[in-house]
């Protein structure tokens, strides 16, 4: 093992029943230590200091790599080609209508069957202004789920002794087809597994969100998030008004423009340990989750994750987009360079 900060060392995390070595990632720089792996270009744990110095990991999952291939509420998983969901599982480009699977009652969720993170990734290791980086890559088939063209994936991963785990995603296609690319991380920012999230605090700088059906797809409309139960403009803990929208927050938040691109939109505080997380992006959206569907999941050493046990904020474009001409377009023409960011850091 290797004693020195900031870098990153290669492990095996295990092996795919077809013989496949699969490996885990743990970077450590500062007083900070992530892991990631390449199956699904998960990203694993975060382990952050509290206030006191005393480290925790404040990411939900599994301790090994049979959770991650088994089915489960994609724990830090990189999901695409298109995050969120599509309304009936079909979209219509240049007058041609194209099928994908719907694995989300009617609709399609987080790419279908077999999206990006429930496959085993390229990777190759790096260092990006000295901060320890590792790159995953993907290729994925034209007609790959339904999605037209071949898509060539690259995430980014670095992390810096301040405490910034950065993600850059860069794709293109040799064939127009809709893009959404995220990273579904839960968070508790008291540790994994330490109760729920009710009581973690939130500010969020977007004055609007996408009204949705009972299948969660955008109906089209804007609606404002002011004076409301969806208002966090002004930080608010994430239960106060939970009951009024129905138990929980599923809701495609539209980032304000001054806070584009990469400022602090989002602002999370857990009273007991007093860490912070501070999300940055460059794309237009953020999908706010608070693990409403959670139910008696086994995660890391043992402990229960069960309803409100970790929350989400999955930066993206907005959901059903390929079926909504009003929305910011997903759609990349061939050759096109899909770049984005997104930065999560943790402070106290």
């Amino acid at each position: 093992m290797h004693t020195a900060k900031n870098d990153v060392v290669k492990k095996l995390f295990g092996t795919l029943s077809d013989g496949r070595d699969v490996s885990l990632f743990v970077f450590s720089a500062g007083e900070f230590n992530a892991a990631f792996t390449d199956w699904g270009a998960t990203w694993t744990s975060l382990l952050a200091p509290d206030r006191l110095g005393h480290l925790d990991d404040v990411l939900l999952g599994f301790s090994t790599l049979a959770g991650y291939t088994s089915k489960h509420p994609f724990f830090g998983s990189t999901v695409g080609r298109f995050a969120n969901r599509i309304g009936s599982a079909r979209f219509s480009m240049d007058g041609k209508e194209h099928q994908l699977f719907a694995n989300n009652g009617k609709n399609h969720l987080h790419g279908g069957k077999r999206g990006f993170d429930k496959h085993l990734w390229d990777y190759e290791l790096s260092t990006i202004n000295g901060d320890p980086a590792v790159q995953f890559s993907r290729t994925s088939p034209a007609g790959e789920e339904g999605y037209p063209g071949t898509l060539a994936a690259k995430m980014t991963v670095s992390l810096s002794s301040s405490g910034s785990l950065r993600l850059r995603y860069v794709a293109k296609s040799d064939a127009k087809t809709p893009l959404n690319l995220t990273n579904h991380a839960y968070f508790n920012l008291a540790g994994e597994g330490r109760g729920s999230i009710l009581e973690h605090t939130l500010q969020l700088h977007a004055r609007s969100y996408l009204v949705v059906d009972t299948g969660l797809i955008p109906t089209g409309e804007i609606a404002p998030a002011k004076n409301n139960a969806y208002d966090f403009n002004e930080k608010k803990v994430m239960g106060k008004d939970i009951a009024e929208v129905g138990g929980g927050y599923d809701f495609c938040y539209i980032i304000d423009r001054d806070y584009l691109p990469l400022k602090p939109f989002a602002r999370v505080s857990e009273p007991g340990s007093g860490r912070i997380m501070t999300v940055s992006t460059t794309l237009p959206a953020v999908q706010f989750y608070t693990g409403n569907n959670l139910t008696g999941i086994l995660g890391k050493g043992g402990l229960i994750y069960d309803k409100y046990a970790g929350f989400c904020l999955e930066t993206q474009m907005f959901p059903d987009s390929p079926n909504k001409p009003q929305f910011p377009s997903p759609f990349i023409e061939p050759g096109e360079i899909w770049e984005h960011e997104t930065v999560y850091n943790f402070s106290v």
